[in-house]
């Protein structure tokens, strides 16, 4: 499945150039047979690049039910979740998230799908800040995530947010454009 096949989806974010940089970065990183989180799986894309160019198994997960019907259309499976708040201690090699990151005043913001899959809040940050805090908790001991973020979101900010929680965090890709720079974090915990 292409990019351009997945952009028929209007209520569920549609790849972009962050879908890409992540799904790119992730299939290069993860070993076949991990068993892998992609967290607001969206439309699958990311989730499908990361079984099918690296072999692992993938679980995509999203508050979005229309995401998770996409996802599933895409041959992934898919379960409706905030976060990580349903999965058990220790259950992934690797956890994916390419979150709302768009810094959206609050009087700016739609009660909408896609704009819960858009915005991020005032400073980007809404997810994130809960996403660090308890991504240690899922990933087995060795285990690792990948976190895009936008320079709009501020990257010094996020990487911060992360040692904060007893992360470390490095970036592993990055593209920049004239509006931004995305860039993908390698996030570990700090004890490993």
């Amino acid at each position: 499945m292409t990019l351009s096949d997945r952009r028929e989806m209007p209520t569920v974010y549609e790849p972009a150039e962050d879908s890409r940089l992540l799904a790119e970065t992730a299939a290069d990183e993860v070993d076949a047979g991990e068993f892998v989180l992609e967290v607001g799986v969206g439309s699958g894309y990311v989730s499908a690049t990361v079984r099918d160019e690296a072999g692992a198994r993938v679980v995509g997960s999203d508050v979005n039910p229309d995401a998770c019907a996409a996802t599933r259309d895409a041959g992934v499976e898919a379960v409706r979740a905030d976060l990580l708040a349903p999965f058990v201690d220790d259950a992934f090699d690797v956890v994916l998230f390419n979150p709302p990151y768009l810094p959206t005043p609050p009087e700016m913001e739609w009660d909408d799908p896609l704009e819960h899959a858009l915005s991020g809040g005032p400073d980007g940050r809404r997810l994130v800040r809960p996403f660090l805090e308890n991504v240690g908790r899922v990933l087995r001991p060795g285990g690792r995530g990948f976190l895009l973020v936008s320079s709009l979101t501020d990257v010094d900010a996020v990487t911060e947010l992360a040692t904060a929680a007893g992360l470390t965090a490095s970036e592993r890709a990055e593209k920049s454009f004239p509006f931004e720079r995305l860039v993908v974090l390698g996030i570990t915990p700090a004890n490993t």
